[in-house]
């Protein structure tokens, strides 16, 4: 099937289009990065041989390639991406990845502890599904890929985490916009219980969201260097529920606003034009390297 969608995709790209240095995974409400790419080349999901289509609200469903930035670099962009609480299998969620690329930017919308509009810059995952056995690695390996057992320790490439700051700087971002941090891949599509919260903090995890982790896992066995952006869209309760027994109340308890996916996606309007500009720049930099 691969081979399908390389020929496909191929004989449609200009010569310069077919070998993107850099391939960006965009998360809800980040498709207005298509609005900064020249001469595209937009292909629908459900066109593509292997691909299946995104059905969640933000996702516009198109594989797009294009020239980004001032030093016009070949990219490829999914405004858009398949999850696994759309009922697909982690490898129709990943297999977008394995089209070729020297990088891969990872954009999520995940919520949790750091503040609201804050850009995490990911240096290490945790993998609920993968401890429940769901990996996208499952099955026969294809050594045409990549080894049988990669190792996950370096996921997120140091050096391309250096450039995301460094892009930062050269924006004049206000410090703090950008925090490293562990992302938790939480499989959704319900929002998290306030103890799964507490749960997940318990383990080391700064952030939580529904996607990311998949593809990175796929991108590290292919070889391919991993940049994790993650802007923080909402804040989730880590507070234990209100009791009803009076020896158990807690009199410090605080009623707060339910978490909504309208909420991820007003916040990633908000703060789309910078993510389009620390992107950008970010494969500015890129280019040098």
């Amino acid at each position: 099937v691969f081979t399908a969608t390389k020929n496909y995709l191929r004989c449609r790209l200009p010569l310069e289009l077919t070998t993107p240095k850099v391939a960006i995974i965009c998360g809800s409400g980040l498709g207005q990065l298509a609005d900064v790419i020249e001469n595209k080349v937009e292909f629908a999901y459900e066109d593509i041989p292997g691909f299946v289509s995104s059905t969640v609200q933000g996702h516009a469903g198109k594989l797009i390639f294009g020239l980004l930035g001032d030093k016009k670099t070949p990219i490829v962009c999914m405004a858009g991406r398949f999850h696994f609480y759309e009922g697909y299998t982690l490898q129709q969620v990943t297999f977008p990845g394995l089209y070729p690329a020297r990088n891969n930017y990872l954009d999520r919308y995940p919520e949790f502890i750091i503040p609201v509009g804050t850009i995490g810059i990911i240096n290490d995952h945790i993998s609920l599904p993968g401890f429940a056995g769901n990996n996208p690695l499952f099955g026969p390996n294809i050594t045409a890929f990549g080894t049988r057992f990669p190792p996950m320790f370096d996921a997120y490439d140091y050096n391309l985490r250096e450039i995301a700051f460094k892009a930062a700087d050269s924006l004049k971002l206000p410090k703090g916009t950008l925090k490293e941090a562990i992302y938790t891949f939480y499989p959704g599509p319900t929002f998290e219980t306030r103890a799964e919260v507490r749960f997940l903090k318990s383990l080391g995890g700064d952030l939580v969201g529904m996607s990311t982790v998949p593809e990175v896992i796929v991108a590290r066995h292919c070889g391919i260097r991993v940049l994790g952006l993650s802007l923080v869209t909402c804040i989730v309760s880590h507070e234990k529920v209100k009791c009803v027994d009076p020896a158990e109340q807690n009199l410090s308890y605080v009623e707060e606003p339910q978490v909504s996916h309208a909420d991820v996606l007003q916040v990633g309007e908000e703060r789309a034009l910078d993510m389009q500009k620390l992107v950008g720049t970010i494969v500015d930099l890129i280019a040098y390297t």
